[in-house]
């Protein structure tokens, strides 16, 4: 009896060591499965601002796809092209946020949202589209093709924009604008910049995909491909 106590209680530490060596694998597993996909597939971005309301609330998380290739009508995050964060509001750009050593060390495996530094806003124009606004009707016109926006956010009478534009959109860019359009320091409020206010294909990240917090905001984010039907200038 008493050699089979002594057995049990030699037995027990390895079990513990087994368990913890077990637990470990796991975590490390799951840091490197989570670090590949934010490198190779998705991240996590946290919304600052309320341009693109009531599409996006202010501090919603969304879920980027960095591999989807780009239309009209996807809401995209990109980084500064240069030029637009600066002296602009916190509500438009990257509002700062509270960080630590653990907040850094989850963004890097991709758990914790990036927020700073990048913009989210909706791609109206591709390279080489004619995008201008607005007509008699304060409709927008995307290669000659009136367009009717349901995501905008707007008063009732009001044109789809504050702003007259017209402009072609240069090779390699995008002209983007927010769905709160009279809320939106967007592509129209950065023309005097030497980029025109496009903003390069390279700077942006990829392509919002769903909302994932907070739990109630939950949803796909809608690209309204509809409301683009039409445009494609090949069709015309």
């Amino acid at each position: 009896m008493g050699a089979t106590r002594r057995s049990e209680r030699a037995q027990q530490p390895n079990t513990m060591l087994r368990f913890l060596r077990d637990l470990l694998v796991i975590v490390v597993a799951a840091l490197l499965v989570s670090f590949l996909v934010k490198t190779f597939l998705i991240r996590s971005f946290w919304i600052p601002s309320g341009s693109m309301m009531n599409t996006l609330q202010v501090d919603d998380h969304v879920i980027v796809n960095e591999r989807a290739t780009i239309h009209r009508g996807d809401v995209v995050v990109f980084s500064d092209p240069g030029g637009w964060l600066d002296g602009t509001p916190a509500a438009e750009g990257a509002a700062p946020r509270r960080s630590s050593l653990i907040t850094g060390a989850l963004s890097v495996v991709g758990l914790a949202p990036d927020g700073d530094d990048h913009l989210v806003k909706r791609v109206i124009g591709l390279p080489g589209d004619h995008v201008q606004c607005c007509n008699d009707l304060g409709q927008m016109e995307v290669n000659g093709v009136p367009i009717t926006e349901p995501y905008v956010r707007k008063q009732p009478g009001q044109a789809a924009s504050g702003t007259s534009f017209d402009v072609t959109v240069p090779a390699g860019e995008l002209w983007v604008m927010g769905d709160n359009r009279y809320e939106s320091a967007d592509s129209r409020a950065h023309q005097g910049l030497p980029s025109g206010g496009f903003v390069p294909e390279r700077d942006v990240v990829g392509r919002a995909v769903v909302v994932s917090w907070p739990l109630q905001h939950w949803a796909w984010v809608d690209d309204h491909a509809s409301v683009f039907a039409g445009t494609d200038r090949d069709h015309r």
